[in-house]
């Protein structure tokens, strides 16, 4: 394929914005250029067969069967305007552009209103630049044979960048870095070469958050290279109406069914509501809140026990997990073959949530169902419109004997080679042979994880499900308290509102002025002495369980070398000093008790009542390796050489 070949086409086709300067806004070049390729690419398809549909619509045929047959694709058109015929009446430009867009099949009608073409051809034709449009896009070659339809979606996502660049949005939100999903299929995959080697196959994929379709076609090249007699059908829901736009020309393009693209947003009103998928792959965007939809999705949540998002709901501010419970809704049983996902993600999700949050709860899920299969870290900088790290998330309810309660840890983060040019945030890309390496490493990942002397063994880590769960334990101490009347206690007891429902609380204060300085090593020492002043001052002692806990908080002093207080006749934890550990869920917590926390707190203990499960999945932390500091003389050395090159630099000015 030639490389530069789409951006030679995505540039006639950009340059159009000379003529739309002035007239447009910069970040409305977009509206007007996109829909016009799509139209071109479409006239250039149906172009073979424009007369038979039209000689077939003008005989009086007008069922959608036929008509479909005649054009040999999913859409047609029934007029016989082109864009050249129709850039050559100038006065007439617009209305015709109207009538041939109107003899457009629905299906592809329905694409070209998702970008409000209307409203931007009559934007156009009160600026008089119609026929100069329409004639600009005449002339661009987007045959089949000239442009294949992986090129054309080339050209379509180069538009898309530069028409998110215009209008200052992240270029990222719209499509995904090639080698990234070529890496990401393959990752998919590759555990079915066999199976799908097989005569006849049929297999179906899903994207939710499809995008410009990138994924989607990806994952139909790359089945169909393994077996060109396979059947791969495509489905997707893309929330952005240009980029379903385009994802949707371009099946009707490649002669996959356009109506298997649902426009909308996955959660709330799922387009594939029935139906389960062999394969599901996608690229959610990071860390985007969820706060519009946040009723609809809480209501599933408590309302339905076998929803989608019954194991959990992550942090408003980040739907990633939403994506993955969705995606694993779709999952078809493994008693009619299993199904496999691969979902990119930032590093969030691997361990956000404290024991008993939605993200740890999602977590718990879908490893003790055995659903996660391997977790591979990327390089940073792959992506447009972010530096950070990202993840592939691979799943699969049909898991090989040999990985079955396994979990396979991969790092792919040196695998990257400096771009010749950075486009947005992307400084790196994965080479093809680094994506061959990566793909071979994670099918042999269970061998080379076994293997100390193998070159790769440090980057593959094998654990099991429950490695990654523990307990979170609420570790108590007891409350320990000594007593004492100071002026301030006075003070605090004379303003006390809980003291006054009980007795006069100034009378009180009044009281045990002459006890001020008093110390008591007991409650009960220090309530008889109190009891004893109040009753001699006319009060009527409350012996209830509200007044005296009330005045017990304000008399007692932490102390710890003070009394073991009780409540109900156990003793009472003080929160102050109350700590959590998180304890693997293979080991007893009373042992873990203790070895690690009674050798310094011998008086602790657990409450079980507390105990919380967490699962969370440390990736860095398993693959850090300790780097020791360098030796004082080697820094003072370099200090000292640094120090000369200044003095040599200095010199070399002052003369």
């Amino acid at each position: 394929m030639d490389l530069g070949k789409h951006s030679q086409l995505s540039n006639h086709a950009w340059a159009v914005a000379d003529l739309l300067r002035g007239d447009f806004k910069r970040h409305e070049y977009g509206q007007v250029i996109l829909p016009f390729t799509v139209l071109r690419r479409l006239e250039c398809v149906l172009e073979p067969t424009r007369d038979k549909v039209a000689d077939a619509y003008e005989g009086g045929e007008q069922r959608e069967f036929f008509l479909r047959r005649a054009s040999g694709h999913s859409f047609y058109n029934t007029s016989r305007y082109t864009l050249k015929k129709i850039a050559s009446d100038p006065q007439h430009a617009a209305v015709n552009l109207g009538k041939y867009v109107a003899a457009f099949s629905e299906n592809a009608r329905e694409v070209l209103e998702k970008y409000d073409f209307a409203q931007q051809v009559k934007k156009l034709d009160e600026a008089k630049l119609v026929y100069q449009i329409v004639g600009k896009f005449a002339d661009l070659d987007l045959r089949p044979e000239m442009v294949g339809n992986q090129q054309m979606g080339y050209v379509f996502e180069d538009l898309i960048r530069r028409f998110a660049e215009a209008s200052n949005e992240t270029a990222g939100e719209h499509f995904t870095p090639r080698e990234v999903i070529e890496l990401m299929v393959n990752l998919l995959i590759a555990p079915d070469a066999d199976l799908l080697r097989e005569s006849g196959v049929v297999r179906t994929v899903l994207d939710p958050a499809c995008g410009t379709g990138g994924m989607l076609s990806a994952a139909e090249e790359h089945i169909t290279a393994f077996n060109p007699g396979a059947t791969v059908k495509v489905f997707g829901q893309e929330l952005n109406p240009e980029s379903w736009a385009i994802c949707r020309s371009d099946l009707m393009i490649k002669g996959q069914n356009p109506d298997n693209i649902a426009f909308g947003n996955s959660f709330t009103d799922d387009g594939h509501r029935r139906e389960k998928f062999d394969y599901l792959l996608a690229n959610p965007p990071f860390g985007v809140e969820w706060k519009k939809i946040k009723d609809q999705i809480e209501t599933e949540h408590k309302t339905d026990p076998d929803g989608k998002f019954r194991a959990g709901l992550p942090r408003i501010n980040d739907g990633s997990f939403l994506f993955l419970q969705h995606m694993i809704s779709k999952m078809k049983t493994p008693a009619v073959g299993g199904s496999r996902i691969a979902i990119v993600f930032n590093g969030s999700p691997l361990f956000t949530g404290a024991a008993g949050s939605g993200e740890s709860e999602i977590r718990r899920w879908i490893l003790e169902n055995d659903w996660l299969e391997a977790i591979v870290a990327l390089p940073d900088q792959l992506f447009y419109n972010t530096g950070i790290s990202t993840y592939f998330w691979i799943l699969t309810n049909r898991k090989a004997p040999a990985h079955r309660g396994k979990v396979v840890l991969l790092d792919a983060r040196d695998y990257w080679q400096k771009m010749r040019k950075s486009l947005g945030d992307k400084r790196k890309e994965i080479g093809k042979d680094q994506i061959k390496e990566i793909t071979r490493l994670y099918g042999e990942a269970l061998t080379v994880a076994d293997d100390p002397d193998h070159p790769l063994h440090g980057k593959v880590k094998v654990f099991r499900n429950e490695d990654f769960g523990y307990r979170r334990v609420t570790v108590e101490r007891p409350l320990k308290l000594r007593f004492e009347l100071t002026e301030e206690t006075i003070e605090a007891i004379r303003n006390s509102a809980k003291l006054e429902i009980h007795l006069d609380a100034w009378t009180l204060a009044d009281a045990l002025q002459p006890l001020v300085g008093t110390t008591w090593g007991t409650k009960k020492e220090a309530f008889g002495a109190i009891q004893e002043a109040a009753v001699a001052a006319g009060l009527q002692w409350p012996a209830k369980a509200p007044f005296l806990a009330t005045l017990r908080d304000v008399v007692g002093v932490r102390d710890p070398q003070g009394e073991v207080q009780h409540k109900k006749k156990e003793i009472e934890p003080d929160p102050e000093l109350r700590d959590y550990e998180n304890v693997p869920l293979d080991e007893d917590v009373e042992e873990y008790l203790k070895r690690e926390i009674h050798p310094h707190v011998p008086d602790a203990w657990i409450d079980h009542a507390k105990t919380k499960i967490g699962y969370e999945i440390p990736f860095t932390r398993h693959f850090y390796v300790y780097t020791p500091p360098r030796s004082l003389a080697e820094i003072d050395a370099e200090l000292k050489s640094l120090e000369a090159e200044i003095q040599t630099l200095l010199s070399e000015v002052t003369e």
